[in-house]
């Protein structure tokens, strides 16, 4: 997938005013947000089990070395093979060989972040691998040519619309706008390729060093069908999805689906522990685990290591004021969101994804709907201080901060300024209460009205609040 990061500001405007998105994202704020606080409000011990799964998550980075050296050790015992990635490169390169050894013409796909990372789809199309998605978002994106916008919901940006659009031009049967019709045709689309696909990738919610299992979490079957009907079976995951034993992922369990979708569980929670053996009545007869590092491993022991605890649930985003107002498709790369901001210029370097962690709030909203407890404001304050450090911030945010940072050495002249430019602000505001334009902030004003202060500074209040 292209990197198109650098253009953010741009795609961040032409969201803005395009009403079809605003339209689709207004359902991700109508729906996300009050299932996972319904869910959530069901479960009193859901805080202790975020904590658990915290300290949980830390004590596996300190040994992951081990735990997947244990995984490795169970797959192989169970009859599969493991193949190490540090490279997107090398994980493509590999994927395609075990394609190519089993003669393989179509691949079927369940939903996967980390073949999005790596750009495995265009790969194996370039090599002569039809590659078939098969999780309706992304089915429905593919035919599109389009990409995931959302973590969980891939075609989040998408409108019932879109989808008769796509589904007319690509299946050539009569329109429909009802949901369930358009249900019905994918799946009979979609069942011919199950049957006829030679291999079967899907990606991996954790990693079980115990057992040397892998387990998806779908909400459609689809992930079923890939792994067991064809001869061959491939996992690609990242390195951090491991965990220890499978009552530790009892523990994801319990605060993943509520996390992302507000469900107390995901429909289907499938486990897979290598080819078939004798007697089982289906399953693949090869089991590969592809394990990408892609740039985890260097954040292991710095300041970016929390971010590895994430398990994708999508929380960060859907609560996000950002994403909400623009979509996942402006970030311009595989991970949108607060996740995103952290993950990407790791992955594609800060020259090239600055502007993602200047894209937020700082609301504090995700950190505090993080089912792992990821302080992701303060990740992106690291990405903020290395871009700055290395002078890639524009020349206006750097002298602006030397402009800021010149009074705030000054107490006695910050509280003037802060006070004059607070009774300036509210003059201007007049009988309305709020601001309708103000110089130096049309990005804000341009979409919103900023409210009128209170007349007082926040030290003002501060110490008023004392006495």
């Amino acid at each position: 997938m292209e990197v198109r990061s650098p253009e953010f500001k741009q795609a961040a405007r032409i969201a803005l005013q395009d009403a079809n998105l605003q339209q689709a994202l207004g359902n991700l704020k109508a729906g996300f947000p009050g299932k996972r606080a319904a869910a959530v409000a069901r479960l009193p011990e859901f805080d202790q089990l975020r904590d658990q799964a915290r300290d949980l998550k830390n004590h596996i980075l300190e040994h992951l070395d081990l735990y997947l050296e244990e995984f490795e050790r169970n797959v192989t015992a169970n009859g599969g093979t493991v193949h190490w990635c540090r490279s997107a490169d090398d994980a493509r390169r590999t994927i395609l060989d075990i394609c190519r050894a089993q003669g393989a013409k179509t691949v079927t796909k369940g939903k996967s972040m980390v073949s999005e990372e790596i750009g495995l789809n265009d790969y194996l199309e370039a090599h002569g691998v039809t590659p078939v998605e098969t999780d309706l978002g992304e089915y429905i994106l593919q035919l599109r040519g389009d990409h995931p916008s959302h973590i969980v919901a891939p075609a989040i940006h998408l409108t019932l619309n879109d989808v008769a659009t796509a589904f007319h031009e690509h299946h050539k049967r009569p329109r429909s706008d009802d949901p369930a019709v358009l249900m019905q045709e994918a799946r009979e689309m979609l069942r011919k390729q199950f049957v006829a696909a030679d291999v079967g990738i899907t990606g991996a919610n954790f990693l079980i060093a115990e057992t040397g299992s892998t387990i998806i979490c779908t909400n459609e079957g689809n992930g079923d069908l890939t792994q067991t009907l064809p001869k061959t079976h491939i996992v690609v995951s990242s390195i951090e999805k491991v965990v220890p034993t499978l009552e530790d992922m009892t523990l994801f369990l319990r605060l993943l689906a509520r996390s992302a979708t507000g469900q107390e569980f995901t429909v289907y929670n499938t486990l897979s522990s290598g080819p078939r053996r004798p007697g089982d009545q289906d399953g693949p007869e090869q089991f590969h685990v592809v394990l990408v590092d892609n740039g985890r491993s260097d954040m292991v022991g710095t300041e970016l290591q929390e971010m590895l605890r994430c398990i994708r649930c999508s929380a960060c985003m859907n609560h996000c004021p950002v994403y909400g107002a623009v979509g996942g498709q402006t970030y311009g790369w595989v991970y949108p969101g607060p996740m995103g901001s952290v993950l990407t210029p790791q992955m594609v370097g800060i020259e090239n994804a600055g502007l993602l962690p200047n894209a937020s709030t700082f609301c504090g909203k995700c950190e505090e709907v993080c089912p792992v407890r990821i302080p992701l404001p303060k990740l992106m304050r690291h990405w903020r201080d290395r871009e700055f450090e290395q002078h890639l911030s524009p020349a206006g945010v750097r002298y602006g901060l030397k402009f800021w940072s010149f009074f705030a050495r000054r107490p006695a002249l910050y509280r003037w300024f802060a006070g004059s430019g607070n009774w300036v602000l509210r003059l201007l505001a007049g009988k309305k209460g709020r601001l309708g334009k103000l110089p130096l902030a049309g990005g804000w004003t341009d979409h919103r009205d900023l409210p009128a202060p209170s007349g007082k500074t926040f030290m003002q209040q501060w110490e008023a609040r004392n006495r």
